[in-house]
């Protein structure tokens, strides 16, 4: 009622205006002026009440909107058992927060783990996809007690969602249309860090993620990976690659290949490895300032926002020295056993 109030009264103030005024029937000149002015100023409240009303229902469907991406791909906890984590999202679709981009960080009692995928095409046509792997992963990192059994559990995701896509029928000009089901396919890496700061990976056609230790950023691993989600089955087997120690000071920093194939306008990729080996020499090499140190280079790089979607995600290893084991102290115990206790002591004269 308040919203059709206004456009209301200006219309009746122009009927009114027209049938009793005198001026509105007048001819002389200045008559027809000042009765084109009340009524420009009647269409002009209008108009701006209409752009008004507009500019309220498109910033409360961005609102709703905006809920509804953070709720999907949330950002992380500063922390996670004892690792400092930090995380950043551009989306190649203006207005979007999310794209074909994904990541997660979960701490269970198998260890902490973690997500990182890449779904093909971006935008909002991929958020289905990113949707079934995150909500799967969500569920698999904390019943699987195996890194396998949890790839195995995104894969039946991923198949499971595409069957659904292939029996929608998307309509011409959908956006998810302009992305056959048959040629889709999501990369994913899927990490685990034990409490004694072990990580072991399973990487499905995803790129290996830096190690960033004593000024340093090497690929974690260079295994050859396994084929993407989608488009093939995975093999019986799921040997998962042993990729060392996550050692207290050392960071771990995931990306998706929009990081490393962003382009500037001459055609040359962006130096992703030696961005990261500057900000390695900073130690210990905090995930927060890792990620602002790439971001800005990146956007340099560019000269604007990237033409694909890019995801970072690094996490700081900032649990206490674990003890030596008993075995390793027990020889150094039993030498000092062996003195007097006086030995040990010194008395004043």
């Amino acid at each position: 009622m308040l919203d059709l109030a206004l456009p209301t009264t200006l219309g009746a103030t122009a009927v009114a205006y027209r049938l009793t005024c005198p001026l509105a029937r007048d001819d002389a000149l200045s008559a027809r002026l000042i009765s084109s002015a009340v009524l420009c100023a009647l269409c002009t409240g209008l108009v701006l009440h209409v752009r008004r009303g507009l500019l309220r229902e498109l910033w409360r469907t961005r609102r709703v909107a905006e809920a509804v991406q953070s709720a999907l791909l949330r950002p992380p906890p500063p922390r996670v058992d004892g690792l400092a984590v930090a995380a950043v999202h551009l989306s190649a679709d203006q207005g979007a927060r999310i794209g074909g981009d994904l990541y997660e960080v979960v701490a269970t009692e198998h260890g902490v783990r973690v997500v990182i995928g890449d779904v093909r095409g971006h935008g909002i046509g991929a958020v289905g996809t990113v949707a079934a792997v995150l909500g799967s992963f969500r569920e698999a990192a904390h019943d699987e007690a195996e890194l396998a059994g949890v790839l195995r559990r995104l894969e039946r995701a991923v198949a499971r969602h595409l069957r659904e896509r292939a029996g929608d029928g998307h309509a011409p000009g959908d956006a998810a249309a302009d992305c056959p089901v048959a040629e889709e396919f999501v990369t994913v890496l899927v990490l685990e860090i034990l409490p004694d700061g072990e990580v072991r990976a399973l990487n499905c056609g995803h790129p290996w993620p830096h190690l960033l230790s004593g000024a340093r950023a090497d690929p974690l691993a260079r295994a050859d990976p396994l084929p993407p989600l989608g488009p093939f089955p995975l093999p019986p087997e799921l040997p998962v690659v042993p990729c060392g120690h996550l050692l207290p000071g050392d960071a771990l920093v995931l990306h998706t290949d929009g990081a490393e194939e962003a382009r500037d306008a001459d055609g040359r990729f962006f130096p992703l490895r030696d961005v990261l080996t500057e900000a390695a020499r900073e130690h210990p090499p905090t995930p927060g300032a890792v990620l602002r140190t790439v971001l800005e280079a990146l956007l340099h790089h560019t000269a604007g926002p990237p033409e694909d979607d890019v995801a970072l995600l690094a996490l700081g290893n900032e649990r206490p020295p674990r003890p030596a084991p008993a075995e390793a102290r027990g020889p150094a115990r039993s030498a000092a056993a062996d003195l007097h206790p006086t030995d040990h002591l010194q008395f004043p004269a």
